[in-house]
């Protein structure tokens, strides 16, 4: 698929050309900036679990936030949902649409995108999109996270429909969303605030049409996105042509306990791009499973990374990329297939896959792997008073090594521009108290530039509760490129008052493995969940790391003297904490 464009911009001179590409940018900066000041539910508000855009009116991205990239292109396939059921000649000014449907241009049901026309002159003038994480539409366990073997055990599944009309919403289906959450006060908040950001990029556009014109609009549309796509492909022509292929595993999908596969092969020619998962494993009996909108969304941004940054970001960053995922995969699966943890887990894989198989083709441009996890924990709490609710967080992790620095330590994974839940917004809100977030020592794989560090998550529970946490990284760490080592693992423990600990996921100290996908797991007064993140990978190779870095990363409580020496070839006097240069160039050598 490609798009027609004239000369540099077209039909629209160079500087309404400008004017109106930062006009549908800040239309969905302004989405962002009113859902996170209005939402009610803290995922939303705190986390910033939502994604906003606009589109033109062909339903081709247009321009969107520097929100969640895992939703961003996986919007595409909702919209062109809502549009299959509802044609876009029917449509009139008020219509909402939404969805959550895995298996209907949706992605984990928690996900539920809202879409919207925008008419000028009795014209559709473009679409406002807008998605975001609910905290919980019901499913057998908080979140949806029941880690069942059918899709129905993840919550209220919603295929298009048409929510609002003439802005005004439908109390029949709002009584049914209503009726199937463990969060119902914080729904209709939140409704509002998707609302008040649709009517925002509603308004943006109309003044954008009424200031130049609707046919000026609508020309500098179809040019942005033709800039983008030149822009993509010039970048794709300086990756050498070639075959590139990769591997990387989930842990478990909660039931048996292989390892589950993503292979991607990709294909460099000239200035397009083939991704193929042909290899990847069949479809889970657990709920990491991705549909096809979140694979290829997860395959999309992968590549964006390392393409050009710079560029608008619109529909023509995807002409240039073509996809293979066959029927029948994890990457692909079928109903009733459950996918709960396909945005998080599943996502991640793809990236570090993908990320590997470039780093072949241009190892001075990639990076080490991230945590390559965007763990999720969520937990339903009950205080003294029998009052119930659903507290959530993101446990981040490091970024991979750089061929130019470290690693940023506790980042979230790049599926996601969220944000950890502020312990003082938490402990505000749910009966629990944060005893400790902080960077955990060895955590990063060593390298020329190590990856950065993972974090040490403890929440104490001050009621009961149920708790529920998605991992991986569990069997081995994130891998490093072009000579990095991997990160250390991850692990998910289980403390008492009275000093007990017990590993409920990852590796036990005598070597045994626990499914790090928890379902449920009961918490009483007092007891404490703590979980270790692990780092990025690191990038070169661990001996060209700078004897003098390394003793500085130890004098910080990044790295311990033992991996300094083991990792690093880097030997250092414990007593007077200084180096010891000839035997660290023994060591070095040998």
């Amino acid at each position: 698929m490609s798009t027609e464009t004239k000369g540099r911009f077209g039909d629209v001179d160079a500087v309404t050309f400008e004017v109106l590409r930062n006009t549908f940018e800040y239309a969905c900066n302004r989405m962002s900036t009113i859902m996170q000041r209005t939402s009610f539910s803290p995922i939303l508000a705190d986390i910033l679990d939502f994604s906003n855009a606009v589109y033109d009116p062909e339903l081709r991205l247009l321009a969107q936030a520097a929100n969640c990239p895992v939703h961003l292109a996986a919007m595409q396939y909702s919209a062109d949902a809502a549009a299959r059921k509802y044609p876009i000649e029917t449509m009139k000014p008020g219509d909402i649409y939404a969805l959550n449907d895995p298996y209907q241009g949706g992605t984990h049901i928690n996900d539920i995108t809202f879409i919207m026309p925008v008419f000028y002159e009795e014209e559709v003038l473009g679409f406002a999109v807008s998605r975001g994480h609910w905290m919980d539409l019901g499913g057998g366990a908080a979140g949806g996270m029941s880690f069942s073997t059918h899709v129905a055990a993840e919550g209220l599944r919603i295929p298009p429909i048409k929510l609002y009309e003439n802005y005004e919403i439908n109390p029949d289906f709002l009584a049914i969303i209503m009726n199937n959450t463990r969060t119902p006060f914080f729904i209709e908040g939140d409704l509002q605030a998707h609302l008040g950001a649709l009517r925002a990029a509603e308004q943006e556009l109309q003044r954008a049409a009424r200031r130049y014109g609707l046919q000026t609009v609508k020309a500098a549309m179809k040019e942005l996105i033709g800039y983008t796509e030149r822009i993509i492909r010039k970048s794709i022509e300086e990756i050498p042509d070639g075959v590139y292929y990769a591997e990387d595993f989930a842990d478990t999908d909660g039931f048996s306990p292989d390892p589950v596969k993503v292979a991607v092969q990709l294909t460099v020619k000239g200035s397009n791009i083939h991704v193929d998962f042909n290899g990847s494993d069949p479809t889970c009996k657990g709920s990491i499973n991705s549909p096809y909108a979140n694979t290829a969304s997860a395959a999309y941004y992968s590549l964006q990374f390392f393409l050009a940054p710079h560029a608008p970001s619109n529909a023509g960053m995807f002409f240039p990329i073509t996809l293979d995922i066959p029927e029948g995969t994890w990457l692909n699966p079928q109903w009733p297939a459950p996918t709960i943890g396909c945005t998080t887990l599943t996502s991640s894989k793809i990236t570090s896959a993908i990320w590997q198989a470039l780093a072949q083709a241009i190892p001075d441009r990639v990076t080490g792997s991230t945590c390559s996890e965007c763990n999720w924990f969520v937990s339903s709490t009950k205080d003294e008073h029998g009052n119930a609710n659903v507290f959530s967080d993101l446990p981040a992790g490091g970024w991979g090594g750089t061929p130019y620095n470290d690693g940023m330590s506790v980042t979230m994974d790049p599926l996601g521009n969220c944000m950890n839940m502020m312990a003082e917004t938490a402990e505000l809100l749910f009966p629990i108290e944060y005893e400790a977030f902080e960077l955990r020592p060895d955590s990063a794989g060593a390298g020329k530039f190590r990856g950065g560090l993972g974090a040490n998550f403890k929440v104490r529970f001050l009621c009961e509760g149920e708790m529920n946490m998605e991992t991986s990284r569990t069997r081995e760490g994130s891998p490093g490129v072009n000579g990095g080592l991997r990160s250390d693992v991850q692990r998910s423990k289980h403390l008492y008052p009275d000093g007990r600990e017990i590993v409920i996921g990852g590796l036990t100290e005598n070597g045994d493995w626990r499914s790090p996908l928890l379902s449920s797991h009961p918490f009483e007064y007092d007891e404490v969940f703590q979980f270790e993140s692990t780092g990025g990978g690191g990038w070169g190779d661990p001996h060209e790391r700078p004897a003098q870095k390394v003793l500085d990363d130890v004098l910080d409580g990044y790295v311990s003297i033992e991996k300094a020496r083991g990792a690093y070839g880097v030997v250092i006097d414990s007593e007077t904490m200084t180096l010891n240069e000839a035997e660290t160039a023994r060591l070095r050598t040998a």
